[in-house]
């Protein structure tokens, strides 16, 4: 179950890539809103991350379960796990908000969105710092799930691509927050 977990977190990143990239351009102004296929993309990720969400819940359970049965668990050695858990459940709510907000409607082939104002901003800062945290704490082990023997310099090398595309997401909000407020 965790080889298959690394491999669905695999996927949901490389669609949470491309998703953050035209997203951030649609916010942005630079590119038109709307693609049929990124909606597909989107709600495929959404899929991917709802499996993501079971497997790990499942996990934790049997962790919890195996805690009781020692009766120790070991809190402050497993503040990473615990950290891991609580920010891919932050990732959850503000991913609601991300749908709810986003979630427009087409009108004669225009996207329109609905409102975005000071809380929205805020709501979807907090998702990018939010994965921000759940990527990087997750990364390593991903890694290393994946079967990579010398993963240092990838490991440099994937987290400053996502840092790149993170700061172009919180780049995107602001603006396009400014073009909607201003």
């Amino acid at each position: 179950m965790r080889k298959f977990n690394a491999v669905l977190s695999m996927g949901i990143l490389a669609l949470f890539l491309v998703h953050a990239i035209a997203g951030s351009f649609q916010l942005a102004g630079v590119m038109a809103g709307g693609s049929v296929i990124m909606k597909a993309v989107a709600w495929l990720m959404l899929g991917l991350i709802m499996i993501h969400v079971i497997i790990g819940c499942k996990l934790t359970a049997d962790t919890l379960r195996i805690q009781k049965k020692a009766g120790v668990s070991y809190y402050k050695e497993n503040k990473l796990f615990w950290l891991r858990r609580s920010s891919g459940f932050a990732i959850m709510i503000f991913i609601l908000f991300h749908v709810l907000i986003f979630l427009g409607k087409e009108e004669n082939g225009i996207f329109r969105l609905s409102y975005f104002g000071s809380l929205q901003l805020l709501s979807q800062i907090l998702l990018v710092l939010s994965v921000a945290v759940h990527v990087l704490t997750n990364i390593k082990p991903l890694m290393i799930a994946a079967g990579t023997k010398s993963y240092t310099r990838i490991l440099i090398d994937i987290l400053f691509i996502l840092s790149v595309i993170l700061i172009l997401s919180g780049v995107g909000f602001v603006i396009y927050y400014l073009r909607w407020n201003f």
